[in-house]
């Protein structure tokens, strides 16, 4: 199948590719990269810059068989497989992925490539939990790398930048389920000045908030845990479900109200059978370490009244360090800021020159796969193994087949 036109999942990107292909084996894959003078893997479309653009061709994976292999504590999954579809496999078979993000819509390795995350103090990106991966390469060859070879850590998070992963191996755990509450009209002093108890109450917590003087709290507490109560705070547990986005229907999201679930229905907060958050809409997400945050996140309440016209919400959540090179949890527990923004570019543009402006003293690191515009001098300074990235894309990729503008923008 080929296709002249596609856009990411929100329309705010065009690929510029010359053809989008989707083949149907990995030997197809192979063909298609050594017959392109550049290529680039796309997954669901959910980045909003063009991490997964190319002028050459863009490969879906979408149509490669489905690989799965459940093994003792490890499942591998082809690339191209959706999280939703991923989880709902392994819950049948009585496993589980730790970690879960806001959406399952996503495939496995485009959620790894860029270090996307759920939310816990405990828990990691899903790419600390990859333990193996299958890449065909600049000049067709697959290759396998895991977690005893030295590139590794480098080889996970790669901005789809060291070939296109075909499939992968992650760390599985007994299934388990989860009961979700949220509390409301929590006071923003409240939360800054109580951040590490509010985010560590349960499993995995989520505050969103529009800058406005409260937060909403989403507590996702696994069956047998305490129950998570925030009513010491001044917040109210909300007695009808919640959206995120203030205005949107509730019915997109998984079950609240305390109704235990499956992990898969439950840590994620929008369901798979509806479009996540709004749709229409962009994203930026910043990283600061644990320790910083009550004063980044002081910061950028100072900018509220520059968010207030094209923010739609906030969402603030923990994740813990990992060893992956290019994550923006690299060696850092970290608490990430996250941004949706009305589909206005120009205004969002700017916003996110004062908020990166405003995060600088932190060494804020930033989601791959959202906007964001610190330039590749600062980037550099902030990730201790970037040259080593850079050396490990030059042995991979020679011929610069696999980069785009902002992979050789970034790396040179």
């Amino acid at each position: 199948m080929t296709i002249t036109t596609r856009t990411n999942w929100s329309g705010s990107v065009t690929f510029a590719a010359d053809r989008v292909e989707s083949p149907r084996s990995v030997d197809q894959v192979r063909e298609l990269v050594t017959g392109s003078r550049s290529a680039h893997v796309v997954g669901a479309g959910h980045s909003f810059n063009r991490i997964a653009d190319t002028t050459g061709t863009l490969i879906s994976l979408d149509d490669l068989p489905a690989v799965f292999d459940l093994r003792q504590d490890t499942v591998r999954v082809g690339a191209g497989m959706r999280l939703a579809e991923l989880a709902a496999r392994l819950h049948a078979h009585g496993v589980a992925l730790p970690a879960l993000p806001s959406l399952p819509h996503i495939t496995a390795a485009g959620a790894c490539a860029t270090a996307t995350h759920g939310s816990g103090t405990a828990i990691g990106s899903l790419a600390g939990l990859v333990r193996s991966v299958d890449l065909v390469t600049a000049d067709g060859s697959t290759l396998r790398l895991d977690t005893t070879d030295e590139d590794f850590a480098g080889s996970v998070v790669s901005l789809g930048a060291l070939g296109v992963v075909v499939a992968m191996e992650l760390a599985v755990c007994p299934a388990f389920d989860v009961a979700q509450r949220v509390f409301q009209d929590m006071p923003w002093e409240a939360l800054v000045t109580n951040l590490d108890a509010v985010l560590s109450c349960a499993y995995s917590v989520s505050a969103f908030t529009t800058w406005s003087g409260t937060a909403e709290v989403w507590t996702k507490v696994r069956t047998g845990d305490p129950s998570a109560d925030l009513r010491w705070t001044g917040a109210r547990e909300a007695t009808e479900p919640r959206h995120p986005v203030p205005g949107q229907p509730a019915h997109h999201c998984t079950t609240q109200l305390g109704e235990p679930g499956p992990w898969h229905e439950r840590l994620p907060h929008f369901r798979a059978d509806f479009t996540p958050s709004v749709g229409a809409e962009l994203q930026s997400e910043y990283f600061v370490a644990r320790e910083h945050a009550p004063e980044a996140l002081r910061a950028l309440a100072d900018l509220h009244a520059e968010f207030a016209p094209v923010l739609l919400t906030s969402e603030i959540r923990t994740i813990d360090a990992d060893e992956h090179w290019l994550s923006p949890t690299y060696r850092r527990p970290s608490v990430a800021v996250h941004f949706t923004w009305r589909p206005d570019a120009a205004a969002v543009g700017r916003i996110v020159l004062r908020i990166e402006e405003a995060l600088a003293p932190w060494a804020t690191r930033p989601h791959w796969g959202k906007l964001f515009a610190l330039p590749p001098e600062v980037l550099r300074a902030r990730y201790e193994r970037w040259d080593d990235f850079r050396a490990l894309l030059d042995r991979h990729d020679p011929t610069r087949r696999f980069r785009n503008d902002l992979v050789e923008g970034w790396f040179g």
